[in-house]
């Protein structure tokens, strides 16, 4: 036992001798570093070394007076290091070389920058506040944004980074430092400040732990008055001092002195501890063994400020043990003080040569023996780089944190038992976040003015997801629910299925009573727009939920609590960069539009293009019509034409299939017994999905139903008005008999066969196919299809017969018909054979968004699964795309089109993979999903506006064109 405790005893005096032995100022070529210092301080007059002690605030959105303010500063008083507040980086940038060549000696720049620049300057890179990473259970992300923000800070010429907070926050109403701070445990707190400090100073950005000893459980703000911590030493050396200690050990080069009240360290109770002897250079330096730059907390804060005059505070906060004065109010009579305390000894040469010195080792630690002037070239885009979003993505996802999740409903597995609301609460906007919960399914905005008026609205609703929405402006803004808020919450979750996802600090849930009745608690800590997006994407289960409770609420969820979920393999949404595409080269997909618009190949058209199941760009293009009324929106739907065989029959085929009930080798006449006698009789289904079973290209039905004299649609097959058996909708205000859907087989039945054998693109076999399908099932396509694949795919934006689900402005119109309907179709099927049958048929008659393409198409390249469920077994996706007549020269797979066999063809654009997919559609759509590339493309349009005479986009192959642009975009 002796033994045992002598190691302890050894352990720890080794330690703290080691504490005491680092000093991070010192650099790996120390003996040029002191022949740097020595060679200025031999030079330097008493003036020029108490300017070192200043550090200035300086401002790039001040006047010319500031200017001339700062300038003097430099040039009369010495003055040695500035911080610089708000304005812009340009302006900084130029300032900065302004002010440096004023300098006999390189100024130490330094920058209040916790979440990155945005702090403290427009139009530059904002990261998550410390509390959101605090939740992230991988230290190597914050040192991460550690690097990125010293690379910032670093092409902007700033040399001193006033961030970490080391602050641990164990008091949830401190004012100042809540969502500054990385949370309430000191662990934590070390673990991330650390990481985050060699993450910045790897770049000579030199960090800097605040608020010594600690300003976390703190009840008011030392920006107006002094606060009181009243803790005893045993108290603050387990909590508050444990992360100075852990990140003085890791090398951190600096240190912020706070303005506060201790008794147990300093027994005047109005002096503050960056003014302390007892706190500086005892605790601190002695005790600590802390060898690095200290640096007071602003001096015009009214915890300092309130103390004594400028002068006095200034002197006193050297003579305490701190090297360098933050913001001074008085440089001119602080001057003047230290010199006169040297000539009475109250200060001696050599405490100021001690401070002088480290910091001219500071500066020399900073580079600036090699100072060289910030390039303004290029100085935005430097400061706002892909790699920043890409780690602000990588971070935001690792945070959200899931702390409840009753009845397992995170993620949302089962969408077609779903019918889901979003109310918001909260004073700030929740866009971005129904905008992603959109993408996914169909979710109802819901709101009232009163609580029993909302509450009637939410009734057919078994899911109602709230989103609580506060300022992210900054961390001190308001993160509180109004009462009215609280009552509303519960009484919703009393009656209805919740989901809470709150948008800020998670001490806003300290105001609920109870967590009894709401199934699924998520904290996304900000309301950033990235936050809202995957947040969302969380809930569906794009993203998984990684992320830890870095504060404790109350004793319902303690920190270092957070549920896990698990990929449930649908489509995310990000940027190209994150699926390893080049968003510069996708940029050229927005030159190739001024084009279509401008050459007028069609009014306006959807593009989406995605990646390793990720989407990464989603653009909407000019108008409805030419008439330039309504812009296209990512939510309008478009008439697919074509792409209604690999995006509704397909994938009931191959379900067919797999239930043995539509078989590959069945022939016409077993899945259609009334076609037994016909010429088709033997042809096989294989046949019929390859093109391949010679069947005519296509029959003009509704020639067939014109008067031979005056050519009109015939009143023997149509009324105006629905009647009787007049039924069947063609368009607006044109009904075809029932009857008539007889004739449309009769004539199928009945028309040659192609003599001659080979590839033929032909829409009669997908006539079959509905009608074998309905009768396999016993339901009607539309109904199966979206009962199948539609709805629990989550594609409610993908639909036969939209206009009985959407209003009429949300569907982008095809062709204005002189030749059948005489009208603008809009939301009625352009293919006349499908609108004759009512606007459902196999090769025809679906409307869809881009998004909802895209869906389906990932689902293929997902051989059957997605979103949680199985659709389609994979080796039937395989058997279908396959080429089973190649040797005939037959490039199709079954159903789904296949890259050209002929260079001459122009399919796709040649450069795909032989394992790619997809088909393309009449009125100007395409679609294609390439395996290897992992890519799904999809091209929405209607081109046959204002007439299908309008073949500009065919003649000129701009679909594949684009296609051709998205593949040379890939970067990996």
């Amino acid at each position: 036992m002796k033994n045992k405790l002598l190691l302890l005893c050894l352990v720890a005096i080794v330690n703290i001798l080691q504490s005491q032995t680092i000093d991070p100022l010192r650099t790996k070529d120390f003996e040029a570093q002191d022949i740097w210092v020595d060679s200025i301080m031999s030079k330097m007059t008493i003036d020029e070394k108490i300017g070192q002690l200043f550090m200035v605030q300086a401002y790039s959105n001040l006047d010319q007076k500031h200017e001339d303010f700062i300038t003097e500063m430099i040039t009369k008083y010495h003055v040695g290091n500035l911080i610089f507040m708000q304005g812009t980086p340009e302006k900084q940038a130029v300032l900065n070389n302004k002010y440096q060549a004023l300098s006999k000696l390189p100024l130490m720049i330094g920058f209040d920058g916790e979440w990155g620049l945005d702090m403290r300057l427009q139009n530059t890179y904002r990261f998550p506040w410390n509390m959101t990473l605090g939740a992230i259970k991988n230290d190597s992300l914050v040192k991460q944004f550690g690097e990125h923000l010293g690379e910032h800070c670093k092409r902007l010429g700033i040399h001193i980074n006033f961030a970490p907070v080391v602050d641990v926050n164990v008091n949830p109403e401190n004012p100042i430092i809540g969502n500054r701070s990385f949370g309430e445990s000191k662990e934590n707190v070390s673990n991330k400040a650390i990481a985050f400090t060699q993450g910045l100073q790897k770049f000579g950005v030199m960090a800097n732990a605040k608020h010594f000893p600690g300003h976390g459980d703190t009840a008011s703000d030392s920006h107006y008055k002094l606060p009181l911590l009243n803790f005893d030493k045993a108290r603050l050396d387990s909590i508050e001092l444990y992360p100075y200690r852990k990140t003085f050990d890791a090398g951190i080069g600096s240190v912020m002195t706070a303005h506060l009240s201790i008794p147990s360290l300093e027994a005047n109770a109005k002096l503050p501890t960056s003014l302390s002897k007892n706190v500086i250079t005892d605790l601190l330096q002695n005790e600590l063994g802390f060898n690095g730059l200290i640096i007071t907390d602003a001096l015009n804060m009214k915890g300092a400020a309130n103390y004594a005059t400028s002068a006095e505070i200034d002197l006193a906060a050297i003579q305490a043990g701190n090297d360098m004065l933050l913001i001074p109010q008085d440089v001119p009579a602080t001057t003047r003080l230290i010199k006169q305390s040297i000539l009475l000894k109250t200060l001696t040469e050599e405490r100021l040569d001690f401070s002088v010195r480290k910091i001219l080792k500071a500066k020399y630690w900073m580079g600036l023996y090699n100072y060289k002037p910030v390039v303004l070239e290029n100085l935005n885009e430097d400061l706002n780089r892909v790699k920043d979003e890409l780690l602000h993505r990588e971070l935001v996802e690792n945070s959200i944190t899931l702390v409840k999740n009753e009845k397992q409903t995170i993620p949302f597995a089962n969408l077609d038992h779903q019918k889901i609301a979003y109310v918001k609460l909260g004073d700030d906007l929740g866009y971005h976040f129904v905008n992603m919960l959109k993408k996914y399914t169909k979710v109802d905005v819901i709101t009232d003015s009163n609580l029993d008026g909302l509450l009637k609205k939410l009734k057919p609703y078994n899911q109602v997801i709230i989103g609580f929405h506060k300022s992210n402006d900054h961390p001190w803004k308001s993160y509180k629910f109004k009462q009215k808020e609280l009552v509303w919450l519960q009484e919703i979750a009393r009656q209805k299925n919740v989901i809470l996802d709150v948008f800020t600090s998670p001490y806003s849930l300290l105001q609920l009573k109870s967590f009894t009745n709401i199934e699924s608690l998520i904290v996304s800590y900000q309301n950033s727009k990235l936050a809202q997006e995957i947040s969302a994407q969380i809930i569906f289960g794009a993203i998984k939920a990684k992320g830890k409770l870095p504060v404790s609420i109350g004793n319902e969820f303690k920190a270092g609590f957070g549920i896990d979920t698990y990929d449930l393999s649908r489509l995310q949404y990000t940027i190209p960069e994150a699926a390893q595409l080049s968003a510069k080269q996708l940029a050229k997909i927005d030159t190739i539009s001024k084009t279509i618009l401008k050459k007028k190949m069609a009014p306006g058209f959807q593009v989406l293009v995605a990646r390793k199941g990720k989407v990464v760009y989603n653009k909407s293009f000019g108008y409805h019509t030419d008439e330039k009324k309504r812009e296209v929106k990512n939510s309008d739907i478009y008439d697919l034409a074509s792409l209604t065989k690999i995006l509704a029959s397909l994938p009931l085929i191959m379900q067919a299939e797999e239930d043995e009930k539509i078989p590959l080798s069945a022939s016409i006449q077993d899945i259609l017994p009334s076609f037994a006698k016909t010429n088709k009789a033997s042809v096989t289904v294989k046949a019929i999905l390859s093109h391949f079973g010679k069947l005519p290209a296509w029959i003009p039905f509704y020639l067939k139903t014109k008067d031979s004299i005056t050519h009109e649609n015939s009143t023997k097959f149509y009324r105006t008005t629905k009647t009787g058996r007049y039924n069947v909708k063609v368009a607006e205000n044109l009904f075809i008999t029932s009857s008539y859907k007889d004739s449309i087989y009769k004539y199928i039945k009945e028309v040659d066969q192609r003599e001659k054998e080979g590839y033929k693109y032909s829409d009669l076999g997908y006539y079959l196919f509905k009608e074998a399908l309905e009768k396999k099932y016993n339901k009607p396509l539309d109904e199966l299809v979206n009962q199948k694949i539609y709805s629990p795919l989550g594609a409610d934006r993908m639909t036969y017969l939209p206009l009985k689900k959407f209003h009429k402005s949300v569907i982008v119109p095809s062709e204005k018909d002189d030749y059948f309907r005489n009208q603008l179709l809009q939301g009625n099927v352009h293919d006349m054979g499908a609108a004759m049958l009512g606007g459902v048929a196999g090769h025809a008659g679906l409307f869809a968004n881009a998004n909802d393409v895209a869906k389906v198409m990932q689902m293929y390249l997902q051989k059957g699964f997605y979103g949680g469920r199985r659709y389609i077994k994979s080796e039937t996706i395989d058997k279908f795309n396959h080429r089973y007549y190649q040797d005939k020269k037959v490039r199709r797979g079954l159903g789904f089109d296949k890259p050209q066999l002929n260079p001459d063809v122009k399919a796709t654009c040649g450069c795909v993979s032989d394992e790619s997919f997809g088909h393309s559609g009449f009125t100007g759509t395409f679609t294609w999903a390439d395996p290897e590339s992992e890519i799904v493309y999809v091209f929405l349009s209607n081109r046959v506006y204002p007439t299908m005479k309008n073949r500009g986009l065919v003649k000129e192959n701009i679909r594949t064109e684009i296609q051709q642009i998205i593949q040379d975009a890939i970067i990996d």
